[in-house]
């Protein structure tokens, strides 16, 4: 009857590994919560203005092209929020949230992200640079980096380029005071893109 030991130990040890297993899988399915950030207001009408403007869908790096809300511990390693995602992928949100920058503020009579049709005066292109919480000492850090270059399509010539940068520090890791640091970073870089493609 020795060998009972052994295999009931076995036995149960398969069955401790299935049940993690099962625990990971149930987990892996559990919904994640889903957050979304400002666009720009104006605190009056929006300014009128002339031209139609199409904002394309921003690049970025496959580490931003998801819906997960990036971390980097390191320069050079990525992890996510546990708990937490944009409603979107971070490309198709900040041009969600230029778009409504625009119609905010105004400066355009048509601004869009598609042509639909139309010949578009200008086309606003992005690349997003950083989009990301970062430790900094005892603290963290939301750094946001969006690289703009706006397009005359006439002669489909370079207006003009410019980086647009903010930062903002928050006291935890916890995912609502990241989503928070964001949307505070993002009420510097917008308006600021706003007005510049403008002038």
């Amino acid at each position: 009857m020795r060998w009972i030991t052994p295999v009931l130990m076995s036995f149960a040890l398969t069955l401790l590994a299935g049940c993690g297993a099962l625990s990971s899988l149930s987990k892996a399915s559990e919904e994640l919560d889903a957050y979304t950030l400002s666009p720009a207001r104006g605190a009056g009408t929006p300014a009128e203005g002339r031209g139609h403007l199409i904002v394309e869908l921003p690049s970025a790096a496959g580490a931003l092209a998801t819906d997960r809300i990036l971390i980097k511990p390191l320069p050079y390693q990525a992890q996510y929020l546990p708990d937490g995602r944009w409603t979107e992928p971070a490309p198709d949100l900040l041009q969600t949230l230029i778009v409504a920058s625009f119609q905010n503020l105004g400066g355009f009579r048509l601004v869009g992200r598609t042509a639909n049709g139309l010949n578009p005066d200008y086309t606003l292109m992005t690349e997003i640079q950083d989009f990301q919480a970062e430790p900094a000492g005892q603290d963290h850090l939301v750094r946001i980096n969006i690289m703009a270059t706006l397009i005359r399509e006439s002669d489909r010539s370079i207006v003009a380029s410019r980086r647009f940068s903010a930062t903002e520090t928050v006291g935890s890791d916890e995912t609502q005071t990241v989503v928070e640091g964001f949307d505070r970073a993002l009420q510097k870089v917008l308006p600021e893109l706003v007005a510049w493609t403008v002038r």
